[in-house]
């Protein structure tokens, strides 16, 4: 029976039709040509086309790796609809389990191109980065985020894998940068160039400033991190820091609106009085110290601003609708403030 299927692809287009309907009945129709993911999932596997490859040699290198899940059904659509004589030579990539219909597709439309630039905005998190690799067609937010977890490649960043409440053990240490990512490219190998790219960018007079200010690296990304989500404007970095280290010394509560933000995994304009009972460790309003981690991938800016901060009195500082900072010495201060921005 097989035979007489595999004759098809050397038959007239009217036989095609024939014989395809033979398949659809005996192999189960939709799903031989239909089943999977317009996308698939996992990382790019690349699959290279030369000028005079056969359907049938393309067709096993895609089922070889997992990319469709039947050769022939394949070959027999591709003839049918005429594509098989339309391939276009050169690199692609594809993921595991995809539709075949989108396989096709693509070898018709041509390779795309195999470098991608992408900008990785200061204070992005993870899940952010995830999110702009996957519209990127680069990898997956699943892939990505499941690396992420405990990816550790430099000692400095091992404080995360001691605390169970890490989020992402690799978060802070993304650096915010333009990337020129080539397609064959997985998640771990994109990860291991911004991670690179923070070790280089972390220079030994930091390292050295760091030591003096009694902060390990992995404090200073994460207070870092915190400064880089409250401040909208640069002459705020340093203040802000200064305002964080005062709290950590008197034993107050950060209570940082940002990492509620982080908390809830979600993004939300004014948060309320129960988002500030929020169960997590990284709730600021609940737990004194710093949060188990970095709370997103700050820039050099706030990085420096931890590292020198500015000297003042403040305790409290609270947002205008435009993102200015207003900065207060006592809490009645912090209030009057308050009031006179919000009408609260």
């Amino acid at each position: 029976m097989w035979e007489k299927i595999k004759s098809i692809l050397t038959t007239t287009k009217y036989q095609v039709r024939i014989g395809l309907a033979v398949v659809l009945i005996f192999l189960g129709g939709y799903n031989l040509f239909f089943i999977g993911d317009d996308e698939g999932h996992g990382d790019n596997i690349s699959i290279k086309i030369e000028s005079g490859m056969s359907t049938e040699e393309i067709a096993q290198n895609l089922q070889e790796h997992a990319i469709i899940n039947n050769g022939l059904g394949f070959r027999i659509l591709a003839r049918l609809e005429g594509k098989d004589t339309q391939f276009k030579e050169g690199i692609y990539y594809f993921r595991v389990g995809m539709n075949i219909n989108s396989v096709l597709d693509r070898l018709v439309q041509g390779p795309e191109n195999q470098v991608v630039r992408i900008t990785i905005p200061e204070g992005f998190t993870v899940e952010d980065i995830a999110n702009l690799l996957e519209k990127e067609n680069l990898t997956t937010k699943e892939e990505f985020c499941k690396v992420a977890k405990d990816y550790t490649p430099y000692d400095y960043m091992k404080e995360a894998t001691e605390n169970k409440d890490i989020k992402y053990a690799v978060e802070g240490f993304l650096f915010p940068d333009t990337y020129d990512i080539d397609r064959s490219y997985g998640a771990k190998q994109i990860m291991q160039i911004m991670v690179d790219n923070f070790d280089h960018r972390l220079n030994s007079e930091m390292r050295e400033r760091a030591k003096e200010e009694n902060l390990s690296i992995f404090e200073l990304v994460t207070m870092a991190s915190l400064v880089e989500k409250e401040a909208k404007f640069a002459e705020d970095r340093p203040i802000i820091a200064d305002v964080f280290f005062k709290r950590l010394e008197n034993h107050m509560m950060l209570q940082s609106d940002a990492t509620i933000q982080y908390a809830l995994d979600e993004h939300k304009e004014e948060f309320s009085i129960e988002d500030t009972k929020l169960d997590s460790p990284y709730n600021t309003y609940q737990h004194e110290g710093l949060t188990p981690g970095p709370i997103g991938n700050p820039g050099l800016a706030s990085i420096e601003a931890v590292l020198y901060p500015a000297t003042t009195d403040y305790l409290y500082f609270v947002a205008d609708s435009e993102g200015h900072n207003h900065y207060s010495v006592t809490y009645d201060e912090h209030l009057k403030v308050i009031e006179e921005i919000y009408g609260e």
